[in-house]
């Protein structure tokens, strides 16, 4: 065990006892929603993930810790303090332990811990990716790298419709990441159920994705692999609505010179004012979604 690494009672039991535990993670709760929203959300996905028989951990950097698996307590107090909490990838985990800072975990850092405690799942809203304009800009999340080459299968509605989704496949199929859609050949687009863009494999069961990734393991794989599963049909947004609320928000973030890792919040924070909170709806429903079929999956990868 990592010295730097404190595991929950409830979450260590569950791996002592060989029950399926599903990662989460903690920039959704500091970063993603306004408060008590986001720590509401936080504590039903939770909660939806034990009614469909596995453990959650959510995770993050208190004190310099890095926590897999929080109290009630924890999830309030990252809750209140929102942005003021680092948002942390895999560049900070060093400076945020050596300084017992605090850090919302991205997708990439949720990866390494849950990796370094053992948990081979974990769900999540959508990943980072290639950025509109990378070709100039070269802002790509360290989300790709991180599924390049940790060992972990990532839940998610498919890379953030604010991103350029053409790149990011490319650059997942370059570092040899699977994409496979559950219950669908085409990649979604994180708000809606389609972008046009294929995946790799479809997929129609947790037990045949507990399969796909448990030979992965057998074969030594170095990186992880991507389940993109679309937000239920009720939830998903009227596309043309989305793009135009995207195209503004992306316009806006240019003419205020946002940049790095303060792009995606501004994006999503701006989404959801220029849809009028429906875009909040749907990336719950989404969330929650993605947090049963990686339980669900977990489950089956124990058995």
């Amino acid at each position: 065990m990592n010295k730097h690494l404190d595991v929950s009672p409830r979450v260590a039991a569950a791996l002592s006892e060989g029950k399926p535990v599903v990662a989460l993670e903690s920039t959704i709760i500091s970063h993603g929603m306004p408060y008590p929203k986001n720590v509401e959300t936080a504590l039903l996905v939770e909660q939806t993930i034990r009614e469909a028989g596995a453990e959650p951990a959510t995770i993050a950097v208190i004190g310099g810790r890095l926590k897999a698996g929080l109290s009630r307590e924890e999830i309030e107090y990252l809750g209140k303090a929102g942005r003021n909490v680092a948002k942390a990838s895999r560049r900070d985990l060093p400076a945020l332990v050596a300084r017992g800072a605090d850090g919302a975990t991205t997708v990439a850092t949720t990866m390494i811990i849950a990796h370094m405690a053992g948990i081979r799942i974990f769900a999540t809203g959508g990943i980072g990716g290639v950025h509109r304009g990378a070709e100039t800009s070269m802002d790509i999340s360290a989300d790709l790298e991180e599924l390049a080459q940790t060992p972990v299968m990532v839940v998610c509605a498919g890379a953030k419709s604010i991103l350029d989704l053409g790149l990011t496949l490319e650059y997942l199929e370059t570092k040899g990441v699977p994409v496979i859609g559950y219950g669908t050949e085409e990649l979604p687009a994180f708000y809606t159920r389609k972008s046009g863009f294929g995946v790799d494999y479809r997929v129609d069961s947790p037990r045949e994705l507990a399969s796909i990734f448990r030979a992965q393991r057998e074969l030594d794989y170095r990186g992880g692999m991507l389940v993109t599963n679309p937000i239920p049909e009720e939830y998903a947004m009227d596309k043309a609505v989305i793009d135009a609320a995207i195209e503004q928000a992306l316009s806006e973030c240019k003419a205020q010179g946002v940049h790095g890792k303060e792009t995606t919040p501004f994006l999503l924070a701006r989404v959801v004012e220029l849809t009028g909170g429906d875009s909040l709806d749907s990336n719950i429903q989404l969330v929650l979604n993605n947090a049963r079929l990686a339980a669900q999956t977990a489950v089956e990868l124990r058995q």
